[in-house]
């Protein structure tokens, strides 16, 4: 990629993950769906969290924990995200300029907090997810820089940050900013609750043709086809994009491009910990393997190094080297 700045600029929340493990009667007890994502108000944030067991504190978000990722491959990245003027904002600012990635939106003052999303790992590895969004669904168009948006080579949208309407507004500008400067899109449709509210928006903005890259899971590709024949699916929403990449779990993944598709098995895992991020770090793999011009099949190989990796310990930003890890099983 030439000419840029940055190979992949993100839009997203901006979450802190509060992660304990749990057993099956708590999520039970608490009436939450075992493996599910919901959103919550922060009244029900406090109380959950005062049930909880012990928690870990780290940094996340589905589109920062990609950049994470990408930047541990040694590729420049940036961030585009809302946190609040506290002990949590300051936390999630510094975790993610340690980590090299440019990130200078002002914290919001008053009310909501910083987003944070409490994570339940139960012992197969299932994670529940409850997410308080906080001051992250607050995002004003005001602060998509031009700028910066027309040095990435890639724009990044967080299907999660699409449900809130101040975000969603900035995410279009962006859009319009980024297809101006001939610059590619990305949009990760995040889970199907998103899709189950705003898939017809996902699909116009395909069908206009703003969309190049499109990142699902099989549960999320039928839901955007309104189908559960996921060969449909992908036929379906192929024909939309120029590239599709899906994750099917211990299944491996598949990428359409251009009307080819290449598809690879899922990297073995030693000990499966907890699944928070996978996604986020097979796009981040997929991404590196585009910006340095690879071959889709190993693309998608450095996707599943990367998932990999996340799903052996907890939380969703690396602590291994992804980047010799992904050395060492390409040469």
């Amino acid at each position: 990629m030439t000419d840029t700045r940055f190979d992949v600029l993100a839009i997203g929340n901006a979450i802190v993950d509060i992660i304990a493990d749990t057993d099956d009667a708590f999520i039970a007890n608490e009436g939450l769906t075992k493996g599910s994502m919901q959103l919550i108000d922060e009244e029900r944030a406090q109380g959950l969290y005062a049930h909880m067991g012990p928690a870990r504190e780290i940094s996340g978000g589905s589109a920062a924990n990609t950049l994470a990722g990408l930047a541990r491959l040694g590729h420049k990245t940036a961030f585009i995200g809302q946190v609040a003027n506290d002990q949590l904002g300051e936390v999630f600012a510094h975790d993610i300029r340690a980590g090299g990635i440019h990130f200078d939106v002002p914290a919001r003052d008053g009310a909501p907090s910083t987003a944070r999303c409490y994570i339940l790992v139960t012992p197969d590895a299932q994670r529940t997810m409850n997410t308080f969004l906080g001051a992250s669904q607050y995002l004003p168009a005001s602060v998509i820089d031009k700028s910066l948006i027309e040095s990435a080579a890639i724009l990044y949208l967080e299907g999660y940050l699409w449900d809130p309407e101040e975000p969603r507004a900035a995410m279009r500008t962006a859009i319009d900013v980024a297809r101006a400067a001939g610059r590619k899109v990305a949009l990760t449709l995040s889970d199907a609750f998103v899709i189950s509210r705003h898939g017809p928006d996902f699909i116009a903005e395909m069908d206009a043709g703003r969309i190049d890259i499109l990142f699902s899971n099989e549960v999320e590709i039928c839901a955007l086809n309104n189908s559960d024949d996921f060969e449909a699916s992908v036929a379906a929403i192929s024909a939309k994009v120029p590239l599709l990449v899906c994750t099917r779990g211990e299944h491996g993944a598949i990428a359409v491009e251009n009307g080819v598709r290449t598809e690879v098995k899922a990297e073995p895992v030693t000990q499966l910990v907890d699944t928070t991020g996978a996604g986020d770090l097979f796009a981040a793999g997929v991404f590196a393997g585009l910006a340095q011009g690879r071959p889709m099949a190993e693309c998608l190989t450095m996707g599943a190094v990367c998932a990999a990796e996340i799903i052996s310990h907890y939380g969703a930003r690396p602590e291994a080297d992804i980047a010799d890890l992904v050395a060492k099983r390409l040469g």
